[in-house]
């Protein structure tokens, strides 16, 4: 029995900050909203201590789950967008955890349109 690969987290959000320029933030947190891998991009300064990133990341946790009852009669969410004064702030779902990813704001939709798609196929297998 081949043993299974185990998938390296910081290449996958190292990725996910290399797609754009106006990266600032990206995670992976799991089902509980424990953050298991993130990495602000250098040169950006965080706009929450890491106390108010993990309060936020239980936070996305949460959601995911008050989300999930309205799969049956809205289908399952493909992304969440929220648009901040100071940041533009994504999620992604995938099968076992959460992707969460943070853009400067004055990025045109299209292009984060694009990002989220690109995201998707690199965190597919997560």
């Amino acid at each position: 029995m081949a043993a299974k690969k185990k998938i390296d987290l910081l290449v996958i959000v190292q990725k996910i900050l290399k797609l754009d320029s106006q990266m600032r933030f990206a995670a992976i947190i799991d089902s509980k909203g424990k953050i298991r891998e993130a990495i602000m991009k250098a040169g950006k300064t965080s706009l929450d201590s890491q106390k108010e990133e993990e309060h936020f990341c239980k936070q996305v946790a949460q959601r995911r789950a008050m989300r999930q009852e309205f799969n049956k009669s809205l289908g399952k969410v493909r992304y969440v967008h929220v648009e901040r004064e100071k940041v533009s702030q994504m999620v992604i779902y995938t099968k076992r955890n959460i992707v969460y990813f943070a853009m400067e704001p004055e990025m045109p939709i299209s292009t984060k349109i694009r990002l989220i798609t690109k995201i998707k196929k690199i965190t597919t297998n997560l």
